[in-house]
């Protein structure tokens, strides 16, 4: 699902916001997370969904598929998400099937 199907889902499921409005609040919504997370303490809490939280990521040793050789990858900082229980319960509940042919 790209950001502009949540548009119109969202002005899809209420007469009172276009989708200009629509797609105003969902952008302002998505800048302020990634604003938070930037800002001490690096951690977005939603209830009922989940946690993004930014962690740093230890430098290692990697290998390249095609020539097998070894490459250094250096540290850096990564966002994670967790789902809440309410979403992980959800998502338990899809059929594996239903799951496979979605991908196709």
């Amino acid at each position: 699902m790209t950001k502009k199907e949540i548009v119109k889902r969202i002005s899809d499921s209420t007469d009172e916001l276009t989708q200009l409005k629509a797609k105003e609040i969902v952008q302002k919504t998505l800048d302020t997370i990634i604003q938070a997370l930037t800002e001490s303490p690096h951690r977005i809490e939603l209830r009922n969904f989940g946690v993004f939280e930014v962690r740093r990521r230890k430098p290692r040793v990697a290998r390249n598929p095609k020539t097998n050789a070894k490459v250094q990858v250096p540290a850096k900082n990564v966002v994670t998400f967790k789902p809440g229980k309410e979403m992980e319960d959800l998502i338990q509940k899809i059929n594996a099937k239903a799951l496979a042919e979605s991908k196709n």
